[in-house]
């Protein structure tokens, strides 16, 4: 006897549990609803398949796949993106149903295709998604069958993949930014509820929104909170429901600490409705950088006293406040530290099909190395990232879909459509405290646009909205530029994108094979790396909030690991990463800890060594000493070398006559507190040694996990030879499979060249996006990409392995001509296997809370280091009604002379005498120009010389004076000279933000972007 599709559900509801996240059936509150993980079970094969969405349609042949997959991933950094394979990928999966029961809904979730995926069910088309980058779902009931059902979805991943509708492309399917791994690339699920069940939070597909959470009349001090927690539900039955709602809090040890009344609410037949609970918390841990609290919201269905349906969220409470051009979190000020990241946040020989751990495993990185925001790059990150950052505390900027530029027409609603479906996906996840409305500045009026679905869809979750740029916007509540300097006393404004240099982990410098000078357009050794990236932040660091009534809210560094996106190098991959592709750190992970350990000032004591200090004898080393102490004094084997000269705030330097030994730095500061940092000469390699990092439940035998296995040479004591580069055989034994590292470098054997091949010159190719290119040398290599063969780079280098499914143990064998040889054991930990295709079992469920940092600090994070002083009147030698724009806090308007050496001035008084002692100027073509002024106050002069090129704000320092009127003259000509070589990315002053100088020529002529008038803090 045949029964129905909802008898078939509601046997299904009524006899199993499964472990819940996110959106989740919940595991708290016990419910008919269920969530399985359909990751598991696939079958796979490339090319167009007459049929393959049919039942009947033979896939015997196919290879068996576990989600998340990406039929090119062997690629992943063996080839520039735009030589990434594509084409169409198919998938199907067998589920069986149980036989009989109440009636119900059957909802697929896929977290993302990449690009355009049709989905069938038996045969039947459920779903047509093709933006590429996010959620989608399918109300799958009325196409189930009792027994097996087929799941067949097909993925064209071609990079020029039109929209069926409309015939429109996707402006984010851009072979430089969004790296093309095709196929079903994050997981799937699948959501079996009742006829009446809160809905999920999959606009595109169910046109449904799910559950929001979310907390206000904070209490910081006294750890309290009202939290709210509304749903939408839907009575898809044929009868009216009466339906109570009510809503549990529990901490992360599921102790209940508070329970919503929601009351109740009768449902027509069709019916969807909002039902909202709300309630003071008391005694709440907020989320906070580095430290992420998170609870679990669950909202609860009853009827008739019985639970019918119930749904975890799991959430953080945390208050934000975008003001005075400073954010603040939890009512302490917080400086933007962290990088910008590609989305794909990939990995070599996987690309983006990595487990939850290997998430964790990466961001949490970021935040061990200082940094407290990630912008995730062009496209919306994964729910699997999201939550990630979530868990370790990192703060996140989510966009939705852009390449650069603005748009219009089709293209411009496909973007509203993505950031509609992200902002509905995402807006319970804590960490996320920006929307990105396009990786390059739009209209106003685009932007009013984002920010009304911002504020239908997430009008209490505390975010800002804004874009790269828009610093003239009357819309964005956010802005910054890309790699250069700007201030705000109103919306926050940091950057979005800074210190774009590249440097393979391998080039420590030029006196270490492989003997790498340093080549700042692109192609640096380690040590210069390290070094740039601690002068580029400086220029943020030093007009952090504290330092004046416009501040700048800080910056991204780009990137955080090696990319396969964008590069510049003499690479077919990006090299800018503070870790490499396998998240082995490079020298300036270690410089950003010094640099970035606290919220606003750096106080907490560090101090760091860049490099190592195995030499020839003879050799003449540049020591460089990254420390926020007041004076670094270093020391060879106990000998003093006296005090380092201190530049750009936090560097130290020496020269220093190498000898074997211990090389020790020891910072002291004003308060009588020190810090420091050893290093010393290893000896001779002797030996590998290989080392395992694995999930918190070990390596687990699901078809997905992946295993982390470091290989380093070291010498008699065991500690890594820093020189070493040694060729290393790798054997593996067991039910795991090979996925291999990377180096520099071509597996075939095949020599790099010994010079560039073209002149190192950018070119562009054409196009909206106008990106560049960079001659190099080594565009083909494999970058030993899955090859059992690998080098270690300074003694050490990482290689992955997949899980298979089967029993045993995983053994690892490395082996190097005159080394003595490693093996290493892994474990294997079992999974529950699927049933009819349905997996309870979750990665996500195991992975911990990380609260490394504590809770939000109590302090405050900045103590003013200097007070601003307004002028009340300005007069110009010429164009007067400019004057006003050089302190109008618009850093796109300006104040220019009129080119005449006699009108080349500007004056400034104030309502009163004003104690001064600095000035910081944003002058028109600050990067290229350097102006010869002459500052008087009240007709004394406090200051004459020449201006800083830099990127921002030239500082002018003089003895503290005091006066009423204060002039600036210029004495001198100007003449265009690049002072920062090729930022190729910046190919015209209007890219650049550089406000006037491809309008104002050179000469006499006297340009005033923005002017700050400082004076010393008094002191009690």
């Amino acid at each position: 006897m045949h029964r129905s599709v909802g008898a078939v559900l509601g046997m299904l509801l009524a006899t199993v549990a499964v472990p819940a996240i996110a959106h989740d059936a919940s595991t708290a509150v016990a419910s008919p609803r269920a969530t399985y993980n359909l990751n598991p079970g696939w079958r796979s094969t490339t090319g167009e398949q007459a049929g393959a969405e049919r039942p009947g349609f033979d896939d015997r042949d196919w290879h068996e796949v576990t989600l998340p997959n990406a039929f090119n991933e062997t690629q992943a950094f063996a080839r520039d993106i735009k030589d990434l394979s594509t084409g169409i990928t198919w998938y199907r999966k067998r589920i069986v149903l149980p036989a009989q029961g109440p009636g119900g809904r059957a909802f697929l979730e896929f977290e993302g295709v990449r690009q355009a995926a049709e989905v069938w069910v038996n045969g039947q088309s459920v779903a047509l998604s093709e933006n590429g980058s996010m959620a989608f779902g399918a109300d799958i009931t009325a196409a189930l069958r009792p027994g097996e059902n087929l799941i067949a979805v097909r993925v064209d991943n071609d990079w020029k993949y039109k929209e069926r509708a409309t015939g429109s492309g996707f402006q984010w399917n851009n072979n430089n930014f969004n790296v093309n791994y095709g196929g079903i690339t994050k997981n799937v699920r699948l959501h079996l509820t009742g006829p009446v069940y809160q809905t999920l939070p999959l606009f595109s597909g169910l046109g449904t929104i799910g559950q929001y959470v979310w907390a206000d009349a904070f209490d910081v001090k006294a750890r309290r909170a009202t939290i709210h927690a509304q749903t939408q539900i839907r009575n898809a039955g044929a009868t009216p429901r009466k339906i109570g709602y009510r809503a549990e809090i529990r901490d992360r040890d599921g102790r209940v600490v508070r329970r919503l009344d929601g009351g109740d609410a009768t449902l027509a037949p069709g019916e969807t409705r909002l039902l909202t609970a709300a309630g003071t918390a008391e005694n709440l841990h907020f989320w906070s950088w580095g430290y992420g609290y998170l609870y679990t919201v669950t909202t609860i269905l009853t009827e008739n006293g019985k639970v019918i349906d119930s749904v975890d969220i799991r959430t953080g409470f945390r208050q934000t406040k975008f003001a005075d051009g400073m954010v603040s979190l939890n009512g302490r000020v917080i400086q933007m530290h962290g990088y910008a990241q590609r989305t794909s946040n990939e990995w070599p020989a996987v690309g983006v099909s990595i487990p939850p751990w290997i998430s964790d495993f990466s961001n949490g990185l970021m935040v061990e190395s200082g940094g407290n925001l990630v912008r995730w790059m062009h496209i919306a990150p994964s729910k699997q990232d999201v939550e990630s950052a979530d868990r370790v505390g990192l703060i996140q900027a989510m966009p939705a879909g852009d390449a650069e530029s603005d748009v219009t027409g089709r293209r411009w609603d496909q973007r509203k459509e993505v950031m509609r479906d992200a902002i509905v996906y995402n807006r319970n996840n804590p960490s996320i405290l920006f929307y990105e409305g396009g990786n390059e500045n739009i209209s106003d009026a685009h932007m009013a646009e984002l920010k009304a679905i911002r504020d239908q869809y997430d009008p209490h979750g505390g975010r800002a909205i804004g874009s790269r740029e828009m610093l003239d916007s009357r819309q964005a509540e956010y802005g910054g530029e890309m790699l250069y300097i700007n201030k705000s006393a109103t919306k926050p404004v940091w950057a979005m994108e800074y210190s774009r240099d590249e440097g393979a982990r391998l080039y420590q410098d030029e006196l270490t094979p492989p003997f790498h000078k340093d080549s700042p357009d692109y192609n640096r050794n380690q040590d210069s790396h390290a070094i740039e990236d601690v002068k580029r932040w400086w220029d943020y660091y030093r007009v952090r909030p504290g330092t004046g009534k416009r501040v700048s809210s800080g910056g991204v560094n780009i990137i955080f690991s090696d990319s396969n996106t964008h590069y510049r190098g003499d690479n077919n991959y990006r090299r800018s990463g503070e870790v490499d592709a396998v998240r082995l750190p490079k020298e300036g992970f270690y410089a950003h800890q010094v640099m970035w350990s606290d919220w606003v000032d750096s106080v907490t004591p560090r101090t760091h060594i860049i490099g190592h200090w195995n030499y020839a004898a003879g050799a003449t080393k540049d020591v460089t000493v990254v420390s926020n102490g007041d004076g670094v004094e270093l020391f060879l084997n106990g000998r003093s070398l006296g005090k380092g000269e201190r530049s750009n705030g936090f560097l130290f330097g020496w020269q220093v006559q190498w000898a074997p030994g211990t090389l020790r730095a020891v910072a002291t500061y004003a308060d009588g507190r020190k810090s420091e940092h050893v290093i010393e000469t290893v000896g001779a390699p002797v030996a590998l040694r290989l080392t395992p990092h694995v999930s918190p439940r070990g390596f687990v035998m699901d078809g997905a996990d992946i295993a982390l296995v470091d290989a380093e040479v070291v010498d008699a004591k065991g500690r890594r030879v820093p020189t070493a580069h040694d060729m290393v055989k790798f054997t593996l034994d067991g039910p795991a499979e090979w996925r291999g590292g990377i180096a520099q470098g071509d597996s075939s054997g095949k020599p790099r060249a010994a010079a560039a091949a073209g002149p190192a010159e950018p070119t562009k190719p054409a196009g909206a996006d106008q990106t560049t290119q960079y001659a190099g040398t080594a565009r083909g290599e494999d970058n030993y990409i899955l090859s059992p063969n690998l080098p270690v780079e300074a003694g050490v280098n990482r290689v992955l392995l997949r899980a298979g499914t089967g029993r045993g143990t995983v053994r690892v064998t490395a082996t190097a001509p005159g080394l003595k040889r490693a093996t290493l054991t892994i474990p294997t930990s079992a999974v529950k296997p699927a049933t009819g295709g349905l997996s309870a079992d979750f990665p996500e469920d195991h992975q911990p809370a990380l609260l490394t940092r504590g809770p939000t600090p109590a302090s405050p994070s900045f103590t003013p280091s200097r007070t601003t002083v307004m002028p009340a009147s300005i007069v110009a030698g010429s164009n007067q009604g400019e004057a006003a724009n050089s302190t109008d806090d618009n850093e796109l308007s300006r104040w220019t002379s009129d080119g005449q050496p006699g009108s080349a001035w500007i004056e400034y008084r104030f309502a009163a005498p004003a104690a001064l002692s600095e000035i910081d100027l944003k002058l028109v073509g600050w990067r290229s120009r350097s102006y010869k002024l002459r500052i008087t106050l009240d007709g004394r002069t406090v200051w004459e010389g020449e201006t800083e090129r830099q990127l921002g704000y030239a500082n002018v320092k003089f003895a503290p004076a005091t006066g009423s009127l204060l002039r600036i003259t210029q004495i001198g000509p100007v003449v265009d000279r690049d002072a920062f070589g090729k930022v190729i990315e910046l190919d015209t002053s209007r890219k650049a933000g550089d406000t006037g100088a491809d309008a104002v020529p050179p000469g006499w002529r006297l340009g005033v972007v923005e002017a700050d008038f400082h004076g010393p803090v008094a002191r009690k």
